[in-house]
């Protein structure tokens, strides 16, 4: 197994996740309207930082971005919340677990939850009258997993540079 550098990461800054979250959350106001197949980006930065960052973005975020979420789209106000609410939930149960595996190890953990957040607005809708969005609504779930990676690179980037770059100290 080849050695892969190993970083020390600085602290996070709470201005740093303040602003991925509402840049996730304006990402998910498309003036066209939702299309299926596009990642829900709010859902991965709560992840994210529901496993990285577990006390500082926790279910009552997760929950505050899912009603504003539901204002947006005119949906079932909590719809959105029960999901992100959810989904964060159980992201800060797998996150002592999560980090230790490689990338596709970690996307592995994580598809499930997105899968969960998904198929919670589609049993709501369906448990309301109000119609099913149809199963084409799971791949979004697809999508938000497979930018995992690139999202882990994005918003741990701030963490990894250092604060004073010496040519004598590793870290």
């Amino acid at each position: 197994m080849p050695n892969r550098a190993e970083y020390l990461l600085l602290p996070a800054n709470r201005a740093f996740i303040a602003f991925s979250l509402v840049a996730a959350f304006l990402l998910n106001l498309p003036p066209w309207g939702r299309i299926d197949w596009v990642p829900d980006f709010l859902a991965l930065v709560l992840v994210f930082w529901s496993v990285h960052q577990p006390r500082k973005v926790g279910i009552g975020i997760a929950f505050l971005f899912g009603i504003l979420m539901d204002v947006h789209e005119a949906g079932l106000l909590g719809e959105h919340a029960l999901a992100y609410s959810l989904l964060s939930y159980g992201a800060i149960s797998l996150h002592r677990r999560v980090p230790w595996f490689g990338v596709a190890g970690r996307m592995l953990h994580l598809m499930p939850l997105f899968f969960l957040a998904q198929l919670t607005t589609i049993l709501v809708r369906l448990l309301i009258g109000s119609g099913a969005p149809g199963w084409s609504h799971l791949f979004s779930a697809l999508s938000t997993t497979a930018l995992w990676p690139i999202a882990e690179y994005l918003l741990l980037a701030p963490q990894r540079r250092a604060i004073e770059r010496d040519e004598n100290r590793p870290l």
